[in-house]
């Protein structure tokens, strides 16, 4: 479901819409006045405008209390006596003594170990240091440079984005009260950890339930968190707990099947490092409270839950690449329970995503399925990856700070602030070869579905591809088979720099803003470069005919932009293996002309289609939703390859049906293979 903002409501939020439109209820049942936030706020400012700058001050500025007071030694007993730890971070004065007025509670729970988090809050809250840490890393700019990317993920640390994660001092000591709790199963917490399922969300229910009934706490939630923390926020809003507020969501994900676990029915190289990651930190007691846990019988207990589950899920994943037996190779039961309904959640929710985060289907799908008003509901999609959440936020043209976002969002929902943060946006975004800007809606207004055909004829623009060939806007005339190989330049490519979550990006353009290397082992189809600006956004879909030698093939895309020096920059990308061809016709999005422009495949055992050796075969590829905008003399590129190894992987009985075989894309002007997109403007 599409929300427009409506401007004879005043629902956009200028000036002269609020001055003009009368007295309306406004979701809580408040009116809406000229006077009732800071400033005017122009729809289509990326920055918040004069609103943006009040939120940043009273962020910046002097708060109401000058310290915290942090107990690290919380335990929470969940109703099957499982023992939960937390960490509790109260307002205190300058004495260090706590505030004993309650104040709403923001929850974040994670399971990456507080004492993770806490070297974190150390390492930032270093007296002069840390400020003058965060200022550098903000201000550094090498746009252009071969240390392009590791600016990016520099300036990560000045986005705010480690407040929204760990210990928020600032927003505490304007009257909030956080609580910090490691994941059953993780951390410090005993139990056994279950990756978001059933037992992990009845915890996130019975935590908040502790919390609204503590004396510090006034009865007001909000859940925060940023990656996992993120989802099982969502997870948490879905059961509609009493006393929630707000929800502050930075690169969560409503579709973990498809985002990353086995993207076109294909795991990925993040899942088992990522796994591994979390069960070795598992493992690490909490220093801040060893001894004590020692002496009462804790660590005894913690012991004793971690051998039962020394390596979660770590054998069963070895086990499923080895056999594809196991059920979390496919779409299975187990991802539905771990899904958040984002359809069931009531409460004001503000997401923040990225065109090639790990979760980059979710950037714009969480905001899409939540069925609420535009400003209960928010949505901010920057161009970056996973670990670089919040670079270049707070710049000149860009969205505030994530903090100061958060504490926004908090104080219009938690504490009946009239700052003005239901008006912005709704719908902001970094669109790709362009700037910041904000909107209505996404896809944008004025957008319109449209179908470029491959075509074997050369373009002139890719001699470095194993093929050069061209969009144009009619199937081409003639009969070819164009034979790819499978290599390993994915290696080198921004597919393996969104797998590794952003990680590769500090090793050059290669891995980031420049896919010419991998191109090198790829089948090219590029446009004539165009002649007026073009805006792209929403979803995509490639339609190929294909034949392979085997029986299974793996075709992994990308869609670029490629400038007039001939640098070919991926917008979006997707994968699909050729035996998960088969659509869910009830969940896939057509156009007006009957043509795929969404496809959902159903990628359980169950669905898998035969691969019939060198008889071509018609498949739809799913490509990430994007924002992009090609400047004159930019072209609009297709790049099909045989495989995009890391990001990519296949389980050794499909290895197996892939020895030897030869994949073909075949052009056929009675099957066409052709790319549907959404644009202002005819691209040819």
């Amino acid at each position: 479901m599409t929300y427009q903002l409506d401007p004879v409501r005043g629902r956009l939020g200028t000036a002269r819409d609020i001055s003009t439109a009368p007295e309306t209820p406004f979701a809580d049942g408040l009116p809406l006045r000229r006077g009732d936030h800071f400033g005017t706020l122009p729809l289509g400012d990326p920055t918040g405008g004069a609103d943006g700058i009040r939120w940043r001050e009273q962020v910046d500025g002097k708060q109401i209390y000058p310290r915290v007071s942090i107990d690290r030694d919380v335990t929470i007993k969940m109703s099957d006596g499982v023992r939960l730890r937390a960490t509790v971070i109260r307002p205190a004065n300058r004495f260090g003594q706590t505030a004993l007025t309650p104040y709403p509670a923001i929850v974040n729970i994670n399971p990456y170990n507080r004492a993770a988090i806490d070297f974190i809050d150390h390492a930032l809250h270093v007296p002069v240091v840390s400020k003058a840490m965060k200022t550098a890393a903000g201000s550094v700019d090498a746009t252009g440079t071969a240390f392009e990317g590791l600016t990016k993920l520099t300036q990560t640390l000045a986005g705010g984005v480690f407040d929204v994660f760990g210990i928020n001092r600032t927003l505490v000591r304007s009257g909030y009260v956080q609580i910090i709790v490691d994941v059953r199963g993780t951390g410090a917490s005993h139990g056994k950890w279950e990756i978001l399922g059933a037992r992990e969300q009845q915890d996130s229910v019975e935590i908040l339930d502790w919390v609204r009934e503590q004396e510090w706490c006034d009865g007001k939630l909000g859940l925060a968190g940023w990656s996992y923390s993120a989802i099982n926020s969502l997870q948490g809003a879905d059961k509609r707990p009493e006393g929630l507020g707000a929800v502050f969501a930075v690169e969560g994900c409503d579709d973990i099947v498809r985002d990353i676990y086995i993207t076109g029915g294909m795991p990925s190289a993040f899942i088992p490092a990522w796994l591994s990651v979390v069960n070795v930190l598992k493992w690490l007691p909490n220093p801040s409270t060893m001894l004590r846990d020692m002496v009462r019988g804790d660590t005894l207990r913690w012991a004793s839950s971690r051998v039962k589950s020394p390596a979660t899920e770590m054998g069963s994943i070895d086990w499923g690449f080895l056999t594809a037996r196991d059920p979390r190779i496919h779409d299975d039961p187990y991802f539905d329970e771990r899904d958040p309904e984002i359809d069931r959640i009531e409460v004001p929710t503000f997401t923040v995503g990225a065109w090639h985060d790990l979760f980059s289907h979710s950037a714009t799908g969480i905001y899409e399925r939540l069925d609420m008003e535009p400003g209960r509901k928010q949505m901010v999609v920057g161009d970056g990856y996973h670990f670089d959440a919040g670079s270049g936020y707070g710049g000149d043209a860009a969205p505030p700070r994530l903090d100061v976002l958060e504490r926004a969002w908090f104080d219009r929902w938690l504490k009946g602030h009239r700052n003005g943060v239901e008006y912005y946006g709704p719908v902001t975004m970094l669109q790709q070869g362009g700037s910041w800007t904000s909107g209505p809606s996404f896809p944008r207004p004025g957008m319109e579905h449209q179908r470029l055909y491959l075509s074997d004829a050369p373009s002139g623009s890719a001699a470095h591809a194993v093929h050069d060939g061209t969009l144009s806007s009619a199937p081409g005339l003639h009969t070819s088979s164009l034979k790819v190989k499978r290599d390993l330049r994915g290696m080198i490519s921004r597919d393996m720099t969104q797998v590794t979550a952003g990680a590769t990006m500090a090793l050059g353009p290669h891995f980031n803003t420049d896919a010419r290397f991998q191109e090198k082992g790829g089948l090219s189809f590029t446009s004539d470069a165009v002649i007026e600006r073009v805006r792209l956004s929403g979803a995509l879909n490639l339609r190929l005919n294909v034949a392979t030698t085997g029986h299974e093939a793996v075709w992994a895309i990308t869609i670029n932009d490629v400038a007039p020096d001939g640098r070919s920059t991926v917008l979006t990308s997707g994968a699909l293996s050729t035996a998960n061809r088969a659509l869910d016709h009830s969940k896939t999005r057509y156009t007006a002309e009957g043509a795929v422009a969404k496809a959902y495949h159903q990628l359980t055992r169950h669905h898998k289609l035969p691969v019939p050796a060198d008889e071509p075969v018609r498949i739809d590829v799913a490509l990430t939703p994007t924002d992009a905008v090609l400047e004159p003399g930019h072209r609009l590129r297709v790049d099909i390859y045989a495989a995009s190894y890391p990001r990519y992987l296949n389980v050794v009985p499909d290895l197996l049906k892939l020895r030897g075989h030869h994949q073909r894309l075949v052009i056929d002007p009675k099957h066409p293979s052709y790319l549907t997109f959404e644009a202002d403007l005819p691209i040819i």
